[in-house]
């Protein structure tokens, strides 16, 4: 028996569906925490709203004595039945051996001593994402664990890096390799093997020598890598930002190609998501034409109790949040003769849009570049918001670092950053690189390495 906390819902409205055979409960303190919840525009009170649909939709015209005792979940129209969904209200038949139930933290917990209580030959489950509450249940006997099923990796170091390095020559491990000439482009078909088959499409290649080549083509036995040349990869120069590294310079040639539609960056402070994100967009709405507006957005935590009342259009509250943005756009114009008269000029060319994630809902953007700053807040439900939200000739990048999650309930394993890396690797349009280095300045750089 499963016994789901409020926050798990919130990550997951779905989560009712992920726990297969076993029988799902819900306790009533969590229905009223979700009910007070629900009002608003912002995104917890739009995840309640579905967590509750789904709730009802799952027990439907249900008696309450089935309720009680569970009602079966049906995940498909043709498909059989699997677990159960009931709602528990009873705390009855633990004595005194009870938390004080001026929380509801504790209420819950007393629900669960109470059906541990009442179905001794049962595991009974607490599930939540919040870390104190597993540590009080597990102190009150009851057991507590993460909700997993959001989590696709076991370790953050086999998250993709979006590239392989090859020590000395990456021509040393190849036996055998066909090489094509097509329209100027060189391009050598490999056999998949080794070190080769953990490859996915969209990855680079590098080695000590110089060489850099981009996976572009995966069948069962085969590999397609591109073949480009570093010289003119390090040389590209996008609205006056030249690359410092080759990881920059990766990162620029996925930003700048049309058939990648999502573009994930990942990296420490400092290491250049932002500023390489904004190059590029700017290059591909100004000087190329390619898209029309830049829509930049990010996870505001405590908008409305913040600077929600403060008058102002929506892109003015946004402003202080999306600070980032104009800081790098500074960055962009320091050696112009009047930086302040640049940004503001380019502010007034650029069609750049500030959005609160709260009012992204329901959107659809066409020929828009969309930033995600900051996306390592959000859970893997947000992070889906956003991307569909991608019209016709959109782009999306994620920026995000790992290491700087502010959300309570997040981790880096279950942040909706990690899962959609994982799961997009294998995505034909996307690609992912994650920058080393802190080119920022030489104090971030000792910062990130040593506090």
């Amino acid at each position: 028996m499963y016994v789901l906390d409020t926050n798990v819902l919130i990550h997951d409205p779905n989560a009712l569906l992920n726990f297969e055979e076993h029988d799902v409960i819900i306790p009533m303190t969590v229905l009223e925490e979700l009910d007070s919840l629900k009002s608003g525009k912002q995104t917890v009170a739009a995840d309640c709203r579905q967590a509750i649909r789904n709730i009802d939709k799952l027990l439907g015209d249900a008696s309450p004595k089935v309720i009680e005792k569970g009602v079966p979940i049906v995940r498909g129209k043709k498909a059989e039945p699997l677990g159960t969904l009931s709602i528990i209200m009873s705390t009855e038949g633990i004595g005194n051996h009870s938390l004080p139930e001026h929380l509801n933290d504790n209420k819950i917990i007393n629900t669960l001593a109470a059906l541990q209580a009442r179905h001794k030959s049962r595991d009974i489950i607490l599930v939540s994402k919040d870390i104190n509450m597993r540590l009080k249940a597990r102190g009150f006997g009851v057991e507590a664990q993460d909700y997993h099923n959001d989590q696709l990796l076991d370790d953050i170091d086999l998250l993709p890096k979006g590239y392989k390095e090859f020590q000395n020559s990456f021509w040393d491990n190849i036996a055998k390799v066909e090489t094509v000439q097509r329209e100027g482009v060189t391009e050598h078909l490999l056999k998949r093997e080794g070190e080769l088959a953990r490859l996915n499409v969209n990855e680079f290649v590098i080695d000590e020598h110089g060489f850099v080549g981009q996976v572009v083509d995966i069948s069962d036995d085969q590999l397609v890598i591109k073949d480009l040349h570093q010289h003119d990869l390090m040389n590209e120069e996008v609205w006056g930002l030249v690359p410092r590294d080759i990881y920059q310079a990766m990162a620029l040639h996925l930003l700048l190609d049309p058939d990648i539609h999502l573009v994930n960056l990942t990296g420490s402070a400092g290491s250049g998501k932002t500023i390489l994100a904004l190059a590029a967009c700017i290059e591909m709405t100004v000087a190329s034409k390619l898209y029309k507006r830049i829509i930049a957005t990010r996870s505001t935590q405590g908008l409305d109790e913040d600077i929600g009342f403060l008058p102002g259009t929506e892109a003015e509250k946004m402003e202080p949040w999306l600070g980032a943005i104009v800081d790098n756009l500074e960055a962009l114009h320091e050696d112009d003769e009047n930086m302040t008269a640049s940004v503001d000029y380019i502010l007034s060319k650029v069609p750049l849009h500030f959005k609160s994630m709260n009012y992204i809902r329901g959107r659809s953007f066409q020929h828009s570049l969309i930033i995600i700053d900051e996306s390592q807040n959000l859970t893997p439900h947000q992070i889906k918001t956003i991307i569909t939200r991608a019209g016709n000739g959109s782009k999306v990048i994620c920026l995000g670092n790992l290491a700087q999650i502010d959300t309570p309930y997040l981790s880096p394993l279950s942040s909706g950053l990690t899962y959609m890396t994982e799961r997009f690797k294998g995505f034909r349009h996307g690609g992912h690189i994650h920058l080393q280095g802190v080119p920022r300045s030489v104090l971030a750089e000792f910062a990130e390495a040593n506090l």
